[in-house]
């Protein structure tokens, strides 16, 4: 299969090593150059689309492709609400932050449920598990991991702990891969940060509210 990436060089290796070496990949770095690959794509992974809603309207017209966006942030049901552009493609959402793609269970929200047989029948072709989640912004793992990450942010604030020593502990008592601020750092925080901001907003849940010690690590990051 050839597969579509628009994104940059990093998105296009965890694709690589999530769905194997065995299809063609095109790497575009923005929706215009993506515009010449479309007719002879038969997945798409849009890494951008959260950042540039508008640019869903280079979907429009007859394409052979199914389509995954990346809805970390917005909702599928938002991002099409908001540009109104008539597609007749199968879409669906994913999380493309890093890390989050290479997983042994890809997991994905639905924009119709009619389209899940598609969803089967293409994740068959990738040779991946996958699983449906509700569509919301944050998908599912990628909010619970963000949230323990702001919660270790607060346990550091309060000088109960120091990030090396909750990770560590995190490791050792719960046997996750990372510790909060391992995965911060392979995350990246302004993903973290992004991904918390969206999601309280739809919420208003205080368990998504930006701790300080995340926000002003954020904020010494930005250019």
């Amino acid at each position: 299969m050839t597969i579509l990436i628009i994104g940059n060089r990093e998105e296009e290796k965890e694709c690589q090593q999530k769905f194997g070496m065995e299809h063609i990949y095109v790497l575009a770095t923005n929706h215009g150059d993506a515009a010449i690959g479309l007719a002879s794509a038969d997945v798409i992974f849009d890494f951008l689309i959260a950042v540039n809603s508008v640019q869903l309207k280079i979907y429009e017209g007859k394409l052979k492709a199914i389509i995954f966006l990346n809805t970390t942030s917005i909702s599928l049901a938002e991002l099409f609400y908001r540009t109104s552009v008539d597609c007749k493609n199968s879409f669906f959402g994913f999380c493309g932050m890093p890390t989050f793609l290479n997983r042994p269970l890809f997991e994905v929200c639905l924009k119709e449920k009619e389209s899940e047989k598609v969803l089967t029948e293409i994740c068959d072709r990738l040779a991946t598990e996958f699983c449906v989640v509700e569509d919301r912004v944050g998908l599912v793992t990628p909010r619970i991991i963000c949230m323990i990450i702001n919660e270790a942010y607060y346990t550091a604030q309060e000088g109960t702990a120091t990030p090396t020593d909750i990770d560590l502990a995190m490791k050792l008592g719960t046997n996750y891969p990372f510790g909060p601020f391992e995965w911060c750092k392979k995350i990246e925080i302004s993903n973290v940060y992004k991904l918390l901001s969206a999601v309280y907003e739809d919420t208003k849940d205080e368990r998504y509210k930006i701790c300080a010690l995340l926000k002003k690590e954020f904020l010494t990051t930005q250019p």
